[in-house]
């Protein structure tokens, strides 16, 4: 059964409805762009003019049946032209045919061997500037043709005779070319409904309607001998050189599914619907250029300005692309007659705007803004002055040049603080062998005797810089002088002596502050821990602390477990400084100032420090409040500790609306009472005469927090229930009322 008849009914009419409503005016759209340009591409390339179209309707048909580029139109393409008229210059037209074949297939291959992303790996500079190239060889191409001879077979004789066709310009032709170029031109300011209509299909009509009305002009026009299906033909097998077919067919096959990928990715940033799945894209163009180049049609691939056309023209499916085709193929059989009365002149002004519009100025200032200005004109005069796979290749190497530089370099720089005997030796980015004469020159800048900081915001260093540096440091210490390390990237000098060197993850620097301690590393872990610190965040923190030596200003009074896994600074993403911190098994606050340490804390807070803020904030797991649920441990000690939590174990029944929030929530029965008891030492400290002093005199907030440890979520506790901390209040505590 059909895939239609499978459907269910609505579906089924809602596909039918957006067929007609939407895909069928869009595919007529597109035929209107796609006819001039295909045909203009056809005599760009030297090939008959019937390869054009049957490309077009290939391109249409096939692709827009099995491509995985849902509205993404495909025909033969100006980025293409270049190597097109290469290859027919070489081998022949049958030959190119075969060729066309075996990229085909090549393309087919890549796509089932599901590395089609591989290919938009390429820098976009280069295929910017490879596209470019190709528009102003074109443009060199097509201005002969226009102003009435013939092109020349390199951009080098182009250039050359260009003074010589201009002087010998044929009037009729350049009329007629300047009007297309015009009207190409002009067409975006066209007011109103006339927009619809395509600029260049207008452009060559107005071209060749003028060229049949003028008195005495005799253009050279186009010849088509007989209809489409008279043109098709079966391809021809080389002569020999095998070698040079298969780079040839290698040469297409990667030019045409580079810009059909890339256009592929155009094309889904214009539309909100199905993606593109870039393999089975690849191919449906493989596929399409087998067929176009068994029955003699040029290659194919995916063309940006079709395909921007037909999502602007408000195709929904890719029934859109494969009605284009069919209406090429129409016009080719039942209205051949018209297309042999288009003149050369007219479709050579097309294909110099088309060239033209190929070097985009938007392209030209993204490579002068991110610094790879060079290798879009060296890209460029490759393409234009030598060809178009040596141009590729001498851009591509030279941004990965340029990227490697821009990877490994490496900023050194040895400077004196404060004009004392203390040296600042900072080294940053990718410290390898390359580095090593920088290196050496700013480390030998530093006196004998003079104290070093070495400040390391390295993210690669290996054995060559490590032992460059190590070595400079002893012999600066023989000197009398002392080199102190402080380690500020994400690779560290230990690593460099300890195996291959390895590039160091930022993730990686965060678990090292983070991450629980392995007692393993070191026999003992406070002093591995302190030397960690001394090594890679005291020289961070020391400005801040040097700013708090003489005294503390923190916003809030911080009471939370003993447990070891809460973290405050770290669940509240504050600094040193910041919180005034009091911690005791179960976050609890003995009532009637029973607690003479938490007394003097609290009250040493409020009134001494003035903080704006008092937080309780218990957690998830909590023992003290399992030990609650379990009947609770008695005697000195613990037991005597945890008789300050009776309020919270009573408060402890399903009426409790905290209570109930917890349960609700999908906490545990020790979470939960971890949750009341945070509410009710809330309430507590809000009877506190001292507390309650200063939030009616300065508005101190209360506030309840539960840090819940799997999830690493915090949450707010408040007299109603447990909720999240909205966005827009991360950084306010709400008072509990």
């Amino acid at each position: 059964m059909s895939r239609d008849t499978d459907s269910p009914p609505g579906i089924r009419s809602s596909r039918f409805d957006n067929l007609l409503r939407h895909d069928l005016p869009a595919s007529l759209v597109v035929f209107l762009v796609a006819l001039p340009l295909s045909l203009g591409i056809a005599v760009a390339s030297g090939a008959p003019i019937a390869a054009g179209l049957i490309a077009a309707v290939v391109g249409g048909v096939v692709v827009g049946l099995i491509g995985g580029s849902p509205l993404q139109v495909s025909g033969p393409a100006a980025g293409l032209t270049v190597v097109v008229a290469a290859t027919i210059s070489e081998f022949g037209w049958k030959t190119a045919c075969f060729i066309t074949v075996l990229a085909g297939i090549m393309q087919i291959l890549f796509g089932l061997s599901r590395i089609a992303r591989a290919a938009l790996a390429i820098a976009p500079v280069v295929v910017h500037a490879m596209l470019a190239g190709i528009g102003v060889t074109i443009a060199l191409q097509q201005v002969h043709v226009l102003l009435g001879g013939t092109s020349q077979s390199t951009a080098w004789a182009n250039l050359r005779e260009l003074p010589n066709q201009l002087l010998n310009l044929h009037g009729d032709d350049f009329l007629i070319g300047a009007i297309v170029i015009a009207i190409m031109l002009s067409w975006k300011y066209v007011p109103g409904k006339l927009k619809v209509l395509p600029g260049p299909l207008v452009a060559v009509v107005v071209g060749t309607v003028l060229s049949l009305v003028l008195p005495g002009s005799s253009p050279e026009r186009i010849v088509l001998n007989g209809s489409l299906f008279d043109a098709i033909g079966l391809p021809g097998l080389p002569s020999g050189d095998w070698g040079a077919v298969v780079l040839a067919a290698l040469t297409i096959a990667l030019i045409a599914s580079v810009e059909s990928l890339l256009s592929a990715v155009a094309v889904d940033k214009m539309h909100t619907g199905e993606r593109t799945n870039f393999d089975r894209e690849l191919v449906g163009q493989g596929a399409a250029n087998t067929i176009s180049g068994l029955i003699g049609g040029l290659p194919v691939t995916g063309v940006i300005v079709r395909s921007a056309t037909n999502v602007t023209a408000g195709a929904r499916s890719r029934a859109s692309a494969f009605l284009h085709g069919i209406w090429i193929l129409v016009f080719s059989v039942a209205l051949v007659g018209l297309v042999q009365q288009i003149p050369k002149s007219a479709l050579a002004g097309l294909l110099i705007v088309v060239g033209i519009q190929l070097v985009k100025l938007a392209h030209v200032r993204l490579a002068r803004r991110t610094g790879d200005l060079l290798v879009y004109l060296v890209t460029i005069l490759g393409v234009v002055f030598l060809n178009l796979l040596e141009g590729v290749i001498i851009g591509l190497a030279l941004a990965f040049g340029l990227l490697l530089w821009r990877v490994v370099r490496v900023s050194v720089a040895a400077t004196q603080v404060n004009g004392g005997d203390r040296w600042l030796i900072s080294i940053d980015g990718t410290c390898t062998f390359l580095a090593l004469p920088k290196l050496s020159a700013e480390l030998r800048k530093v006196p004998a005797g003079a104290e070093a900081l070495v400040e390391m915001s390295v993210d690669f260093i290996d054995h060559a810089a490590y032992e460059a540096i190590q070595d400079w440091a002893k012999q600066h210490e023989s000197t009398g002088g002392t080199v102190e390390f402080v380690e500020l990237g994400t690779a560290n000098m230990a690593g460099a002596s300890s195996g291959p060197p390895v590039r160091g993850r930022h993730r990686g620097l965060l678990d090292d502050v983070l991450r629980p301690e392995d007692e393993s590393e070191g026999n003992n872990p406070i002093a591995s821990g302190v030397a960690a610190f001394h090594r890679r965040n005291a020289h961070v923190v020391r400005p801040h602390l040097d700013e708090l030596r003489d005294g503390q200003n923190p916003h809030s009074l911080f009471l939370t477990c003993a447990d070891s896994r809460i973290v405050p600074n770290v669940i509240t993403n504050t600094g040193p400084g910041d919180l005034f911190t009091i911690r005791n098994v179960g976050n609890l606050v003995p009532a009637n100032g029973r607690d003479a340490s938490m007394e003097a804390a609290l009250v040493f807070a409020i009134e001494e420090l003035g903080v704006d803020n008092v937080v309780v904030c218990g957690h998830s797991s909590c023992g003290a409040m399992k030990a609650l649920v379990a009947g609770g441990p008695t005697g000195p000690g613990l037991g005597n500790w945890l008789v300050h939590a009776r309020p919270s174990l009573d408060r402890f029944t399903p009426e409790d609306p905290v209570a109930r929030a917890a349960a609700a929530a999908g906490f545990g029965v020790a979470d939960q009472l971890s949750i009341v008891n945070v509410a009710t030492q809330v309430e507590t400290l809000q009877a506190h005469p001292v507390v309650r002093q200063a939030m009616i005199a300065r508005g101190l907030k209360v506030s309840g927090l539960f840090f819940d440890i799997g999830t690493a979520r915090v949450l707010e506790v408040t007299d109603g229930g447990v909720h999240e901390i909205a966005a827009d209040h991360l950084s306010e505590l709400t008072a509990v009322r």
